[in-house]
C-alpha cells in the first residue's frame, strides 16, 4: 500500500501530542485556580488521605505532561500520567464506571482516553521525533 503511511515515529508524536496537549490545560486550570486543588483536598481528606498529595495532581496533570509534549522521559511521562488518572477516577469517577449518555457515549470517555492513551505511550516510548528518545 502506500509506504508513506507506515511512519511508527511519526505516530508516536502524534500521540504524545494529543495526549499530553489535551492533559496540560486540565493541570494549568489547577494550578491557575487553587480552589480546584482544594476540592481535590478536601476528596483525598474524604477518604481518609493526607490532603497534601491534591498537589500531586500538578506532577500528574503540568511535569508530566510537558516531559511528554518534549520527548524527555516519555515513558516516565506517560506512567505519572497513567497513575494520576486511575486516582482521579477513584476519587471523582467511581461511579461512572458502568454509566453510558443517552447518545451512547461511555461517561468517562474524557477519562479513558487520558488513562489509555497514556499507557499506550509507557508501552510504546516516545519515538525517534522527541528531544531525547526513548
Amino acid at each position: 500500500m502506500l509506504h508513506a503511511l507506515h511512519n511508527d515515529a511519526l505516530g508516536k508524536l502524534i500521540l504524545r501530542l494529543t495526549v499530553a496537549g489535551l492533559m496540560l490545560p486540565h493541570g494549568l486550570a489547577k494550578l491557575l485556580n487553587p480552589g480546584n486543588l482544594t476540592w481535590i483536598g478536601n476528596t483525598l481528606a474524604a477518604q481518609g488521605l493526607p490532603t497534601v498529595l491534591a498537589y500531586g495532581v500538578l506532577i500528574g496533570e503540568v511535569v508530566a505532561p510537558l516531559m511528554v509534549l518534549i520527548g524527555w522521559r516519555s515513558r516516565v511521562g506517560a506512567l505519572l500520567m497513567v497513575a494520576n488518572m486511575l486516582v482521579a477516577i477513584f476519587l471523582a469517577h467511581m461511579g461512572d464506571l458502568t454509566v453510558f449518555k443517552d447518545s451512547g457515549g461511555w461517561a468517562l470517555e474524557l477519562q479513558g482516553f487520558f488513562l489509555f492513551g497514556a499507557l499506550a505511550l509507557v508501552l510504546l516510548g516516545s519515538g525517534r521525533m522527541a528531544w531525547r528518545p526513548d
